[in-house]
């Protein structure tokens, strides 16, 4: 009897061992590279991006990687600096077997590495940030500003605006203040601003704040002249919290401003608290998420088990969920050239591409992979390379962030025209061919 006991012991653990082992079939691994900014100005805010991101990453290898495909990363410290954000890519691109794809983070990277892309094969998702005209497909082919971008953003909050005065001709004779970080990421929404002035009649008045953003006093002694009906904020990092004290002693109405998403998570409001309150912001379809099943995944996978990246009180929070959320869409595209190019096998650089062009993730999807509630479904096509164009508004109540808007769709009628002159001119001025709806199917 104690020798079947033994047997029957040892057979488990044998089991055990093979089922560990075989979760990940002959140690095949996808790289992932991360690029990330813990250090700074801009860490308060990176940080818990970095977290969520590489958090979920350790969550599909908890649940066995994909189809047994381990996926590996490597963090690397840009500083949220352009140059930096370069050499983070060069130096990680060929590692692991090369790059699956690449989130540089940062609009001024993304500029940069859009142009390297092409020759090194390697797509380049920007969730929520990036070139807005890169939501053309057919100009560029390896960029995928999938979810939403900085025009989405844009006009959300100016339908959010004409919700609030009874309709967007109501904006008509009406100043609206852009305070933004001077940069490629903070001048992004200004097309859009400008071609809903010409539509509408109100007025757009820039305010650019110099990086980091700690020195606005001058900024705000024009809001305080100028008199603007709203304040639109594109701001980051302490740039924003500087922006709220700075109106609240100002005296400028709170419930008057809208900030992108990267100026409406719990950093940016915290320190203000009940300064902050009545102050709007657009989100990337999720807000603070906390009792989601993708962060209960999360906690009971990876930070139960001691292996989370940060603070678990920061798990479920707004930017730890955009990380968590990015990850999400960089791995669903893997999974996706998985489906044509082989389960369980490892994806180039190519393959990705093609998966994250062919991206269907519906409602069904999402839920499965903890995300109900959180988003809406994306579909994105060599056309459309950015799948969704959904975005709600949360306000800061003084302690927490809440929904306070329906879904709002940005108008197509009104961003497809720009996406395409835009991307147009790119192309000729790069001397590009835009791809073929015969290109497309190949």
């Amino acid at each position: 009897m104690k020798k079947l006991r033994k047997l029957m012991i040892a057979l488990a653990a044998g089991a055990a061992c093979l089922t560990a082992t075989s979760a990940f079939a002959q140690d095949k691994e996808q790289f992932i590279p991360v690029l990330s900014y813990r250090t700074g100005a801009y860490a308060p805010n990176g940080a818990p991006w970095a977290n969520g991101f590489v958090d979920y990453l350790k969550l599909i290898n908890a649940r066995g990687g994909l189809n047994g495909v381990k996926l590996t990363f490597e963090e690397c410290e840009t500083g949220y600096d352009t140059a930096r954000g370069v050499e983070c890519y060069e130096r990680l691109k060929g590692k692991g077997g090369g790059a699956s794809f690449v989130q540089p983070l940062s609009t001024g990277a993304t500029f940069a590495i859009t142009e390297k892309a092409p020759a090194d094969k390697i797509p380049v998702v920007t969730i929520g940030y990036g070139r807005s005209e890169s939501a053309d497909g057919t100009v560029f082919k390896w960029n995928f500003p999938i979810a939403g971008t900085y025009w989405v953003a844009a006009d959300a909050i100016l339908q959010a605006i004409g919700k609030k005065e009874g309709g967007l001709d109501k904006l008509k004779g009406k100043k609206i203040a852009l305070v933004y970080h001077d940069s490629p990421y903070g001048k992004e929404p200004i097309p859009l601003l400008q071609e809903r002035a010409k539509m509408h009649g109100f007025e757009v008045q820039l305010l650019p704040v110099t990086h980091p953003g700690v020195e606005q006093k001058a900024t705000w002694l024009q809001v305080r002249q100028n008199r603007p009906d709203y304040v639109l904020l594109w701001g980051w990092g302490v740039m924003n919290s500087t922006a709220l004290k700075e109106a609240q002693a100002t005296g400028y109405p709170r419930e008057k401003m809208y900030g992108v998403w990267w100026s409406g998570a719990e950093p940016d409001v915290k320190d203000v608290a009940e300064g902050a309150k009545g102050y709007n912001a657009v989100t990337m379809q999720h807000g603070a998420e906390p009792q989601s099943k993708v962060v209960k995944d999360i906690l009971m996978h990876v930070h139960d088990k001691g292996q989370g990246t940060g603070p678990k009180a920061d798990v479920g929070q707004v930017l730890y969920m955009r990380g968590a959320m990015s990850a999400m869409l960089g791995v669903e595209g893997i999974r996706a050239a998985q489906e044509r190019f082989g389960k369980g096998k490892v994806m180039t650089g190519e393959q990705v591409r093609w998966g994250l062009e062919n991206l269907n993730l519906t409602q069904a999807k999402l839920d499965a992979l903890g995300f109900a509630g959180v988003m809406r479904p994306i579909s994105t096509s060599c056309v459309d390379h950015m799948g969704a164009s959904w975005a709600r508004i949360h306000t800061w109540d003084g302690k927490e962030w809440k929904f306070t808007s329906d879904w709002l769709q940005a108008d197509e009628q009104v961003i497809k025209p720009l996406v395409r002159s835009t991307a147009s001119k790119y192309a000729a001025d790069k001397k590009l061919t835009p791809r073929t709806p015969a290109e497309c199917q190949s």
